[in-house]
């Protein structure tokens, strides 16, 4: 099977690369995801060795940071069983969970974030879904052209 791409959306103030980075080992599991598409694709798709772009959403700038790597294919998504975890979801059962998550480990981070603005302005990026127009999802797929145009942006 082919190596994928990836985007992971995270606001830096619940949880940034730099929390990434203090993490033993540089990794951690990527939970809190609540939206079926985005679901389906950690759950069938995200395999081991995937890279993974890791995006800071809702800041100024929005940016892409820096490349993880999949270290942990898809298990259930324990945040939803906990009533006190803001993730909870009191209709998914550990029988039949509803919501999974992977584990990605930190790979490198971006000396210089590159922007949504950036990518925007990129020819080569028109056709990302990160640009167009209705998509927010906090989980979906890179052409591997995006990826890497986005790792060259990332290394100047």
């Amino acid at each position: 099977m082919s190596k994928k791409y990836w985007l992971v959306k995270s606001e830096p103030d619940v949880y940034s690369i730099d929390d990434l980075a203090k993490e033993k080992d540089k990794t951690t599991y990527w939970d809190g995801v609540r939206n079926y598409q985005a679901r389906n694709f950690i759950r069938d798709e995200m395999k081991l060795g995937d890279a993974v772009l890791f995006y800071h959403s809702n800041s100024d700038p929005t940016a892409v940071v820096g490349v993880c790597e999949v270290v942990k294919e898809a298990y259930p998504d324990f945040t939803a069983f906990d009533p006190n975890d803001p993730h909870y979801d009191p209709k998914s059962k550990k029988d039949n969970p509803a919501w999974m998550m992977v584990g990605i480990k930190l790979v490198k981070k971006f000396k210089t974030p590159v922007t949504l603005e950036e990518i925007k302005n990129n020819p080569k990026l028109n056709n990302m879904r990160l640009v167009q127009r209705g998509n927010r999802l906090s989980v979906f797929p890179v052409e591997k052209n995006e990826f890497d145009e986005i790792l060259k942006m990332g290394s100047k």
